[in-house]
């Protein structure tokens, strides 16, 4: 039983304060709360107290006031460029749709090009066996058109359509 007493609190330390007892509430303000150090102070304290949470209050509201319309400046902003970029992107597909309306047309010219560039050559060695049967044939068509009385120029319009 010796160490018992060191178990054992000390006598004082069970003395129990007075409870505290809150002003009554008349419904005028806010009840003080229990861990507010202004509920203790002197009315000069109070009211003193009373003014700096009022004007923290009013900071406060002003603040969130600034927020809210820097809020809605940034949204007005991210509204406007959502609007740019739209009409960007509208403008690019209407110049994307006429460059390849364009590029069709030219794959069409292109196209009728190459069929051109491949007769050609046909219509050229037409043009050069009509040249050379000409040179063959010449003396004697010029003897059978004069015999026949007429017919000038009759060879020169079939070389041009067969070249053309």
């Amino acid at each position: 039983m010796p160490l018992m007493h060191l178990l054992a609190p000390p006598a004082q330390a069970f003395v129990v304060a007075p409870p505290r007892v809150a002003p009554a509430f008349d419904g005028a303000a806010a009840p003080p709360r229990e861990d507010d150090p202004a509920a203790d102070q002197p009315p000069e304290r109070e009211a003193d107290a009373d003014e700096r949470r009022l004007r923290r209050k009013i900071s406060n509201r002003e603040s969130a006031r600034r927020s809210r319309a820097r809020k809605q400046r940034h949204l007005d902003e991210l509204r406007a460029r959502a609007e740019r970029l739209r009409r960007c992107n509208r403008e690019l597909a209407a110049r994307g749709h006429a460059a390849r309306g364009r590029a069709g047309l030219v794959r069409l010219a292109n196209a009728w090009l190459r069929a051109e560039a491949a007769a050609l050559p046909r219509r050229l060695a037409a043009a050069r066996r009509a040249i050379a049967l000409g040179q063959l044939y010449r003396p004697a068509a010029a003897a059978a058109a004069a015999a026949a009385g007429g017919g000038v120029g009759t060879f020169e319009q079939t070389i041009a359509s067969l070249i053309a």
